[in-house]
């Protein structure tokens, strides 16, 4: 049984597509001949055969048809780059393609992002949103600590401070008086006694001449607070002469001309004073009780 073969595709061999490609390339250099050369079609073999001599000077044989090709090509603009149009597609494929250059800072920037969101949410917001359950478990603690009215009507005020501030979202006030709050809790934790300071070459009382009354002396005598186990306690202080509060570990403490002048001949009589203690801090309370009688006057520097 006999019968035809499938006609085959004829394709051009690829040293002739890639030489007809360099006859383009050839004639582009030559653009002004071109132009001049190609304008009749009576100089059009001339002119093929000027190429020709061109190309066998370098010693390659380019067929006729090959010639015919590149010229064709030419004609046709085949064999040249035409740049894509301008557009959102062009400009996100130009992007997309100096990826190398902005994606590590990108990436450098997303991440330090991430992580100053992540330090604000731990560090700020998570502690605002903690803040009023945090006073109100402070307040339950104060008032079970507070063994006195004048320590239990502190708690109080400083929660009733707390409450307005948390009523009014701000959070600035509310950490404020969570501050004072704990503030409040180591002063009522605080246990020790005042003893008058009686070292050689310590002072254990002073006297001053107050601003409005230059006739008058104010006289302080000096104490320290010491625990238990023998540790000097440093102590807030609210200095009279300042209207500041300084936490110290020595202060004076005002008392009558009277008090002082018999602490200074206790003193004077052999360097010691005997009767030393000037009062006591029991845990729960907010201030000592006195064994010696005082106004409650405080100063922290002499």
């Amino acid at each position: 049984m006999s019968g035809e073969r499938a006609p085959v595709e004829s394709r051009q061999p690829l040293d002739e597509v890639m030489l007809a490609m360099d006859v383009v390339d050839t004639l582009r250099h030559q653009e002004k001949v071109v132009a001049r050369e190609l304008d009749s079609d009576a100089r059009d073999r001339e002119f093929k055969e000027k190429l020709k001599r061109i190309y066998q000077a370098q010693g390659i044989d380019v067929p006729d048809h090959v010639i015919e090709e590149g010229v064709k090509a030419l004609q046709e603009d085949r064999f040249s780059y035409r740049p894509p149009p301008s557009g959102f597609s062009l400009r996100v494929a130009h992007v997309y393609a100096s990826r190398g250059r902005w994606l590590p800072w990108v990436g450098g920037l997303a991440v330090l992002f991430l992580v100053a969101t992540i330090a604000y949410q731990l560090m700020v917001v998570k502690p605002q949103k903690a803040l009023p359950e945090k006073i109100q478990s402070r307040y339950e603690l104060l008032l079970d600590k507070a063994e006195s009215e004048a320590g239990t009507k502190a708690v109080e005020t400083l929660f009733a401070q707390a409450e307005v501030s948390r009523k009014s979202g701000d959070t600035e006030d509310m950490q404020q008086a969570l501050t004072a709050m704990e503030e409040l809790e180591r002063t009522l934790d605080q246990e020790y006694t005042m003893q008058i300071v009686s070292r050689p070459g310590e002072r254990s009382g002073v006297w001053r001449i107050p601003d409005i009354n230059t006739s008058a002396r104010n006289y302080y005598i000096i104490v320290e607070a010491i625990d238990d186990s023998g540790t000097v306690q440093q102590v807030s202080i609210a200095n009279e002469e300042t209207g500041t509060m300084e936490t110290v570990s020595t202060w004076g403490v005002r008392v009558d001309e009277t008090t002082f002048q018999r602490i200074a001949a206790d003193k004077q009589d052999d360097g010691i004073i005997q009767n030393n203690v000037f009062g006591r801090k029991k845990k729960g309370y907010l201030t000592p009780e006195y064994l010696i009688p005082t106004s409650g006057g405080f100063i922290t520097s002499w």
